[in-house]
């Protein structure tokens, strides 16, 4: 064979290597093309990916609306109450006297024992354990995030006898329904933990904390 021969013979399988080439990559425009006029696969393809099983159920609960108290947490029936409904359920009374920044307070309020309202949503409490209840906490939200923590026996009165109430009204004078109730603890000297425009109760226990701790 010439080398005249031979390089004819090169050229020819390089122009077939390219005419293969040109026809595989015209071949995926024409499909990609495609593709892009279907509406629903352009769709399909900018849709969202659906959410995780782990996503946290804080960013998937419905909003808190005004007036609104949501009772979570460890507790076997979660539940949203306002003041109409705390209206209508048995009230207590409470004289009480607390230091606030505003200086010397003393008041009487009308409300429902906070003891009701979550007993209500049946707290997971480990019955296995002596006096289980006791490793409770009960975290109160108010307006402008302000929160404060109680112990499950600061409100149960099978442990204390003060009566902390969710008080719907002051002085004879109602709360608006939009306001939301206000937390009572007549044990209180100080006024910090008298938390108003309450919308959320949290209940769980300490032993994720202590036995998780290092």
């Amino acid at each position: 064979m010439t080398q005249d021969e031979d390089r004819r013979r090169c050229a020819g399988r390089a122009a077939r290597r390219v005419a293969h080439v040109c026809a595989a990559a015209t071949a995926l425009l024409i499909t990609s093309c495609g593709t892009a006029d279907d509406p629903k696969d352009t769709a399909a393809s900018s849709a969202p990916a659906p959410a995780s099983a782990s996503a946290s159920p804080k960013a998937s609960a419905a909003p808190i609306r005004p007036g609104e108290v949501r009772i979570a947490g460890e507790v076997d029936k979660p539940y949203t109450i306002t003041l109409a409904d705390l209206r209508k359920l048995p009230q207590a009374e409470a004289s009480v006297e607390f230091i606030s920044a505003k200086g010397d307070q003393k008041h009487t309020y009308r409300g429902v024992l906070l003891h009701e309202v979550l007993k209500a949503a049946q707290p997971r409490f480990d019955q296995g354990k002596k006096n289980g209840q006791l490793r409770g906490v009960v975290a109160a939200t108010g307006g402008g995030d302000y929160r404060a923590v109680f112990a499950w026996a600061e409100l149960d009165p099978g442990f204390a006898k003060s009566q902390i109430l969710l008080a719907v009204s002051e002085d004879g004078t109602a709360f608006e329904d939009s306001a939301g109730p206000r937390l009572v603890v007549p044990q209180d000297t100080r006024g910090g933990r008298y938390v108003s425009e309450l919308n959320q109760l949290w209940v769980g226990t300490v032993d994720p904390v202590v036995d998780g701790a290092h």
